[in-house]
């Protein structure tokens, strides 16, 4: 069972889970993440490091967010790998507590 990242991460795009990560699974999309269902290894290291608790089991996923399951598995097929952890994006601060961004989500490559 693989790890999804959820709405949350919209917006914000922090990426202290990608530092801990032991494998290459996160993708970076303009402005969020995307977890590999086929490369994570189901360690969950991640979850704890996320700021915004982005970051659910796919069989822990809140049923209001289950849409990221099969986002997450269609983006990381087309967005690039994330390695190293880098600065989060100018709006991290103002819509870290911000609920309903889904109308945020842009389906643009990061990096």
């Amino acid at each position: 069972m693989a790890f999804v990242v959820t709405e949350p991460c919209i917006k914000c795009k922090y990426t202290d889970c990608v530092d801990v990560c032991p494998v290459a699974c996160f993708h970076e999309g303009e402005n969020m993440l995307a977890i590999d269902p086929e490369e994570c290894i189901d360690c969950g290291v991640c979850v704890d490091e996320c700021p915004v608790t982005a970051i659910f089991s796919e069989d822990e996923v809140p049923e209001k967010w289950q849409g990221y399951i099969e986002l997450n598995a269609k983006y990381a097929a087309e967005w690039p790998v994330i390695e190293e952890g880098k600065e989060a994006l100018d709006t991290a601060d103002e819509f870290k507590d911000v609920e309903d961004k889904k109308a945020e989500f842009s389906p643009e490559a990061g990096g």
